[in-house]
């Protein structure tokens, strides 16, 4: 049944705002056919104890998120989730499927030795003034 959720979030991401808006009557009641079968679906899920979770912005936690890549990003703080994949699924406290996650790595480290040698740089410097 997550397999089936996750393909019905698919199709809707696979349509465009900009499709969307110019689509012919047709194309739009099947969009929004598509919307309200995954609506009920997850209505269905949730109504059986099973809860969807997307983890985007929180700190990575291995007890509920897979990570599928890393994603070297200055702007964040190293191990949060920049990217939702899938999201998880949960029965109660219980996870039923991890989400799937993209991770930050953080913003780019000095390498061991570049600091050594700005240092030794800036002591020369302060010895021939």
């Amino acid at each position: 049944m997550l397999g089936v959720a996750d393909n019905m979030r698919r199709a809707l991401d696979a349509v465009s705002p900009d499709l969307r808006a110019s689509a012919e009557p047709g194309v739009r009641a099947l969009i929004d056919g598509v919307e309200l079968t995954e609506r009920e679906l997850l209505k269905a899920l949730e109504k059986n104890g099973m809860r969807q979770f997307s983890p985007r912005g929180e700190k990575f936690d291995p007890n509920v998120h897979q990570a599928m890549f890393e994603v070297p990003n200055p702007l964040v703080p190293a191990g949060s989730v920049v990217e939702v994949v899938a999201p998880g699924y949960m029965i109660g406290e219980r996870v039923l499927r991890p989400a799937m996650v993209g991770v930050s790595k953080g913003g780019p480290k000095t390498a061991p030795g570049s600091r050594a040698v700005n240092d030794n740089a800036t002591a020369d410097a302060a010895k021939d003034s």
